[in-house]
């Protein structure tokens, strides 16, 4: 969908409306279903919902949380991971992840990405292994799935659980299994704007493990497996039953929205081939869901300044990566210390990228984006006077 800009239009980044609409009757009919039953707090619709993301995902358990942060804390709490523990994690990622390792009291350790993927590359993931390390947190980051074959072989000579961080992969395919299924356990995140998004914030636990999925499911509710009798120190972390049924409905329909963002990934592909950037890639035994389509331009400001003044709306995933954040200067790193992470937060921007995303916007997107390629090099080049 395109809103008034001036004379023209402008292209949002995401349009979360137009997909509301296009499941609006089913969507209201859910909520009004909850609504009328008053069954607010780990309802029907949470348990059921539970069972269908399982099935989806291919594995045996799943537990509705509030947050895809609070599903990561919970999964490392689950498997005694905290004080004097360290857990490995790509440095190219939301902060979510390195605060669901902080939050138990664990050591975030970071590691660079791959250049082309922006997924964690082993061979640091390796490097960073020490005597303190209890997990390896992979993050399949923009809906690409990390090279878990790799990881997950690392992780099993030296003894280390591997906790998938699919907050952004719902639907991902590694080698013909789902992103979920991949590893130990696994969080995913149903904030708005995610493949399988709410209307709030909301997060799901995927394991085989039962004894961590009964640990989790006490943890998120207070700590009790019967109401006032409570096992441990919980919290309350639970999925609400609105947000359960609504995402019952879009569960449906998530694989044909996610076969219409391959297409805008073609699509962009395709007409920026000759525009002077980097285009995204993914190994051809992954089908990634592209949460989100990320270029690499010389000059990203100049680029997105570019756009915004064509009414085209971009975003940058992530601006300062978490090592130079002041929340993590107690890790002690330096800028230079991760290269790949650093570069691309200097140089990669997200193009508009939604299921309802027409042709029409793409090809408009990717004009205007060749057009700059065109006149940035221009100016670059040296005057012939």
């Amino acid at each position: 969908m395109a809103t008034t800009f001036g004379r023209e239009t402008q292209v949002q980044f995401v349009d979360l409306a137009a997909e509301y609409l296009s499941a609006k009757e089913e969507i209201d009919a859910a909520v009004q279903r909850v609504l009328a039953d008053a069954d607010l707090v780990l309802g029907r619709d949470v348990a059921l919902f539970e069972q269908e993301f399982a099935s989806y995902c291919g594995v045996e358990q799943a537990i509705g949380v509030d947050s895809g942060l609070s599903a990561l804390e919970l999964i490392l709490r689950a498997y005694g991971i905290g004080p004097g523990d360290e857990v490995i994690t790509a440095a190219n990622t939301f902060i979510a992840t390195a605060l669901a390792i902080s939050s138990v009291g664990a050591t975030p350790v970071l590691v660079d990405v791959d250049p082309v993927t922006y997924d964690m590359d082993p061979a640091a993931a390796l490097a960073a292994i020490s005597p303190r390390t209890s997990a390896v947190v992979p993050v399949h980051l923009y809906g690409v799935p990390a090279e878990m074959d790799a990881i997950k072989d690392i992780a099993r000579r030296h003894g280390l659980l591997v906790i998938e961080d699919a907050c952004q992969a719902h639907g991902a395919l590694y080698r013909g299994e789902r992103a979920g299924s991949l590893g130990d356990a696994a969080a995913f995140s149903f904030y708005p704007a995610k493949n399988l998004g709410a209307c709030g914030d909301g997060g799901m636990v995927v394991t085989n493990d039962q004894t961590v999925a009964e640990r989790v499911r006490m943890a998120r509710n207070y700590g009790q497996k019967e109401k006032y009798y409570h096992q441990i120190q919980g919290y309350n972390k639970r999925l609400d039953s609105v947000q359960a049924a609504l995402l019952r409905v879009k569960l449906r329909r998530l694989d044909e929205s996610n076969s219409a963002r391959r297409g805008h990934a073609r699509l962009y592909s395709e007409l920026l081939h000759s525009a002077d950037c980097a285009l995204p890639v993914a190994p051809e035994h992954t089908e990634p869901v592209w949460h989100l389509y990320v270029i690499r331009a010389h000059d990203r400001d100049a680029l997105r300044t570019w756009l915004s003044n064509e009414g085209i709306c971009t975003g940058i995933h992530y601006p300062i990566p978490i090592h130079l954040q002041e929340a993590y200067r107690n890790l002690g790193y330096r800028k230079g210390d991760f290269p790949v992470t650093e570069a691309n937060a200097d140089h990669i921007l997200s193009l508009p990228m939604y299921p309802k995303l027409t042709s029409e916007l793409i090809e408009r997107v990717s004009a205007s984006c060749r057009d700059f390629c065109r006149v940035d090099q221009s100016l670059a080049e040296p005057s012939s006077v």
